[in-house]
């Protein structure tokens, strides 16, 4: 969105959070801004207020949602939101031995994941209805590729498009339809040689790498195509 007025955005008491509300800081912006460290929150609201901004904070965590959720709504009332950076996120960093993996994965999850739906949930309906907003969603470029040191690598298994009663309630064509008993032996030979990816169809893989590759517009239209209401 250009020439949004109302930011919010989630971490924003270090790191990239702290850098986009510097960016975003001038005359005629408010800020909404989220995040642990109160010191460090009242900071980065200082520095922004001295570019001209004006700022409002709260250290409510995105994992705790009903307060969350209030706290948005609030601010929505008041000002609409133009913009929402779900920016809050932890790492795992190296799952050195000896670390709790359940836990930190557990923390991972609630923090990453469920606060980021925590973040923009709350103003989906309020963007739809007023036909304006903007929803960011900060991730990595781990993403597309995990690493091997990551606590939570394991075998990762992609499969296409395989009749089972899930499969049977979609209304679109379904390429490569493939029978459960293939599936599950894919799933099989591909855990016994411990590849990290085990993808399947090979068609229905070669065909999304393309997709992938292609500029967004273009491959959204032909994975639409692919996938048209059954007549």
């Amino acid at each position: 969105m250009k020439n949004p007025k109302t930011i919010l955005i989630t971490g924003a008491s270090s790191g990239i959070g702290w850098e986009l509300s510097l960016s975003y800081a001038a005359s005629g912006i408010l800020l909404l801004l989220a995040g642990r460290d109160e010191k460090r929150l009242a900071d980065i609201a200082a520095a922004c207020a001295a570019k001209g901004a004006a700022v409002k904070t709260t250290n409510i965590p995105v994992t705790a949602r009903a307060e969350l959720s209030a706290k948005i709504a609030e601010w929505d009332d008041a000002t609409p939101i133009d913009v929402v950076i779900a920016n809050a996120g932890i790492s795992g960093g190296h799952g050195k031995a000896g670390d709790d993996v359940e836990t930190l994965l557990r923390n991972i999850i609630a923090t990453n994941i469920d606060g980021m739906f925590n973040t923009v949930n709350p103003l989906i309906d309020r963007m739809r209805a007023r036909k304006s907003g903007q929803i960011v969603l900060m991730s990595s470029i781990a993403g597309f590729r995990g690493l091997p040191s990551a606590p939570a690598e394991v075998n990762i298994v992609f499969p296409g498009f395989v009749r089972t009663p899930l499969t049977d309630a979609n209304d679109f064509a379904m390429p490569f339809m493939m029978e459960t008993t293939k599936a599950a032996r894919l799933i099989r030979d591909g855990l016994n040689k411990n590849r990290a990816v085990i993808a399947f169809p090979w068609q229905m893989r070669a065909m999304i790498m393309i997709i992938t590759a292609l500029p967004r517009f273009l491959g959204d239209a032909i994975t639409a195509r692919a996938l048209k209401k059954k007549r």
